[in-house]
């Protein structure tokens, strides 16, 4: 039988679980907004791993998320230290942020059919 879930998906998801931790505990900066990391993708080669991050709440425009991701992107030495410490990895992967947009998408598509929804109610009780 073949693998369904190779090593660096186990890498990420274990990194998913250890970054959400370590941002929430070691990160002191104010200016951070409530965090949510969302998935971890790793290289192959466990050089890289590509950390998708939302931010919740009501300030999510684009210059909280901006800061936000300088805020962590410049934390990401200090972040990849202490998950070599938490996660016994010969090479811990160079960390890069990135916002994930799918669940402000998913927020606006759901909006966009509840308002839809109720046109079409409108529509047909005036029949």
């Amino acid at each position: 039988m073949a693998k369904d879930y190779s090593r660096t998906q186990r890498i990420g998801d274990q990194m998913q679980r250890e970054l959400a931790s370590l941002i929430q505990r070691e990160i002191k900066d104010p200016r951070l907004g409530l965090i949510t990391i969302t998935g971890v993708e790793v290289s192959r080669d466990l050089s890289h791993a590509k950390v998708f991050i939302t931010v919740m709440g009501k300030d999510d425009d684009q210059d909280t998320v901006r800061e936000n991701l300088r805020i962590l992107n410049e934390a990401s030495g200090f972040l990849r230290m202490q998950l070599g410490k938490a996660m016994k990895l010969r090479t811990v992967p160079q960390l890069h942020f990135n916002y994930d947009a799918s669940v402000r998408r998913g927020v606006e598509l759901a909006s966009l059919i509840e308002r839809a929804v109720a046109e079409d109610r409108k529509h047909g009780d005036g029949e």
